[in-house]
């Protein structure tokens, strides 16, 4: 992809809908995926690290006014740039807290989608991670409540984290020492330190401890950067256009951690049981995500899961079965055939339908869609082997009508209707059946009654 794409939108009514153009080009992606989300309130420079991320200095749009530029979520699918064979999606959602939105749970589904659909979430902040940055984040307190693992009520914190992304708290211009209590910390001492617990049940306590235990239980693997001031202040709204020498140097270190960090150590897209998602598989996510939160319905992960092997499955037989049909119709133009070369192609095929059928099938634990898929191909087999049987007959027919010309206008002429007559039709009958042994190709009814 050159640019950004639009992959989830508000349609006409507002509810959250999936742009059909971004959804294929997810669907043509086999590779494996590492889908990294960027969250955070509008106006906080989002989009500046995908595009960094995506190599480029501009992609996905930033804006330079008050108003928040980006709506919606936006997708940029590019080659991994240190996993071959893998796909990098970059997601730049919307920002969070524009007051010009009118669902006040707009927001949260946003977010929802961004921890539903990434393999690392990055929280974008500004200045420091005080407890009004914590607080900012209800998002995390209300996740729970618009996504739920599975159908029943008996499910726990360490359910979510099998489906939750990795978490990387992004702080811009961050002008604070790294120190706690007179001592020197690493980004990452900051951030726990940040989301240490109090002791007590009161109310106010309870309170401050909602959202830290929520992030620290649903994303046990955190991570924290923090950035200074890219540059003087009047050039910040310019910062697409800038070049690096515009730049501080430790901004632009810390960018390039950044980079690499989450080059090196973003996991590809998994789904419970570790089953690696291809883009494929992630717009199958996509589209039954949004459908099921737009109809104004809590998405069950685990009923997520099982709708997309549903579709992967039956997808998968029928790719199978276009493979089998394909190699079958070929090796018809040459019928009739010996039994022997057609059970041996019918074999090879069987082969390249499993190939293709293990490449895409998704949680068939259960053989289900094996068995669907070995049932249908023999049931296609039966009528090759009717085709070729026909084939031969035909074949068989068409040999001995062609042999027995002769013998059949002497009969017609009472060539044999003389003495010693019986003994020149026994020699002709003789003598095609000769003919009719040492022609080739006439498959499995050679026996044919003559």
């Amino acid at each position: 992809m050159q640019s950004p794409v639009c992959l989830i939108d508000n349609d006409v009514d507002g509810k959250l809908c999936v742009k059909e153009s971004a959804l294929q080009i997810l669907q043509k992606i086999e590779q494996p995926v590492v889908v990294v989300a960027v969250v955070g309130l509008y106006r906080t420079g989002k989009s500046y690290l995908m595009n960094r991320l995506a190599g480029k200095q501009t992609g996905f749009e930033l804006g330079s006014t008050v108003e928040s530029k980006t709506k919606g979520i936006w997708m940029w699918c590019l080659p991994h740039p240190t996993k071959e064979g893998t796909t990098l999606v970059l997601l730049d959602t919307e920002g969070l807290g524009d007051v010009d939105k009118g669902d006040s749970k707009h927001d949260t589904k946003i977010f929802c989608l961004a921890v539903l659909l990434s393999s690392t979430l990055v929280l974008n902040s500004q200045g420091t991670i005080d407890n009004k940055a914590i607080e900012e984040l209800q998002y995390v307190t209300e996740l729970t409540e618009y996504i739920k693992v599975k159908s029943s009520d008996d499910e726990d914190d360490t359910e979510f984290v099998k489906f939750f992304p990795s978490f990387i708290w992004v702080v811009r211009d961050f002008t604070l020492e790294h120190k706690i209590k007179g001592k020197s910390v690493t980004e990452d001492q900051y951030l726990e330190f940040a989301l240490k617990l109090k002791q007590g049940n009161s109310r106010p306590v309870k309170e401050f401890n909602l959202p830290r235990e929520c992030i620290r239980n649903y994303f046990p693997s955190r991570k924290c950067f923090t950035f200074p001031f890219p540059t003087a202040s009047e050039k910040v709204s310019r910062l697409e256009s800038l070049d690096s020498a515009d730049l501080s140097s430790e901004f632009l270190e810390v960018t390039d951690r950044f980079c690499k960090y989450i080059f090196d150590k973003s996991e590809m897209k998994k789904l419970k049981d570790g089953y690696t998602v291809t883009g494929r598989v992630c717009g199958q996510l996509v589209k039954t995500y949004v459908d099921t939160i737009s109809s104004g319905q809590v998405p069950f992960l685990e009923n997520a899961v099982l709708t997309v092997s549903v579709i992967e499955n039956e997808s998968a037989v029928k790719e199978g079965l276009q493979v089998y049909q394909s190699g079958m119709e070929k090796l018809k133009d040459s019928f009739p055939l010996e039994l022997s070369d057609v059970c041996a192609e019918h074999q090879r095929l069987s082969r390249m339908v499993t190939q293709t059928f293990m490449k895409r099938s998704f949680k068939d634990s259960e053989g289900t869609y094996t068995k669907c898929l070995e049932e249908e191909m023999n049931k296609l087999f039966d009528g090759y082997l009717h085709q070729n049987e026909e084939a031969s007959k035909k074949r068989c027919e068409n040999l001995l009508t062609t042999l027995s010309a002769p013998m059949t206008e002497k009969l017609k002429k009472g060539f044999y209707a003389v003495a010693g007559g019986y003994v020149l039709f026994s020699q002709d009958l003789e003598d095609i059946v000769k003919k009719y042994k040492t022609q080739s190709n006439k498959g499995v009814k050679v026996s044919i009654n003559i």
